[in-house]
């Protein structure tokens, strides 16, 4: 007679305890070194573009910057674009991490969204001086000709602006009807695009617009009087 187990197959062949937390162990090590490596990648590309004011680089510059290897950057990133994406995505995240920290200094959720509208518009603003290739080249090549990845670097922004306007709807501030993330995506859109195309305050002649007149602007479309 054969033998049969007290036990269910499932159990007879679920791998030991300390076999589990091993392999978990040797995971998480790769994956500290792989970050590791992407990490360096990324400060190699950064430190690049601040010498030479410009994206016009190549990947080889990058390998020889980071002192790893050809093969080791085409483990983590298909060429080029995906590595200049990923410095994009960074700083986007970055960004609206600031924007976040800063809101969360007011209490009012109205002074809460100001602060955020008007940080951005500095930010997104053309500085006289300062080069900043990713967002001066790359960005705008990436809105034309990469939308979709344009709008998936974007969403840390949307979604703190989201939120932002979702405290504003619930204190009752909002337009009845209006939607917080078409709300947020419009604003955005307004305040990064005027900034961008308005100039500084170092043009001759120039009139540039103010991050006072951008939140008036905006404000007056969303919020309920």
């Amino acid at each position: 007679m054969a033998y049969k187990a007290d036990r269910p197959v499932s159990a007879l062949s679920e791998e030991p305890a300390w076999k589990q937390r091993a392999v978990e162990r040797s995971t998480q090590a790769a994956k500290r070194r792989a970050e590791q490596r992407v990490e360096r990648f990324l400060d190699a590309a950064q430190a690049i573009m601040a010498e030479k004011g410009t994206t016009d680089f190549t990947v080889q510059e990058v390998v020889d910057r980071s002192h790893q290897s050809l093969r080791s950057f085409y483990q983590h990133f298909d060429g080029k674009h995906e590595l200049l994406l990923a410095l994009f995505e960074d700083a986007m995240s970055r960004s609206a991490d600031q924007l976040r920290a800063a809101a969360a200094e007011r209490s009012d959720p109205l002074d809460r969204l100001k602060v955020a509208t008007q940080m951005l518009f500095e930010s997104s603003r053309p500085h006289p001086g300062m080069r900043r290739p990713l967002f001066t080249d790359f960005a705008l090549r990436l809105l034309v000709t990469h939308p979709t990845e344009m709008k998936a670097a974007h969403t840390p922004i949307l979604s703190l602006f989201t939120d932002l306007l979702s405290d504003v709807e619930s204190a009752g501030r909002l337009h009845p009807g209006l939607k917080p993330r078409r709300v947020a995506a419009l604003t955005t859109q307004t305040v990064m695009f005027s900034a961008q195309s308005s100039g500084s305050s170092a043009d001759e002649g120039a009139q540039p617009i103010t991050a006072d007149e951008i939140w008036a602007f905006c404000g007056k479309g969303f919020i309920r009087g």
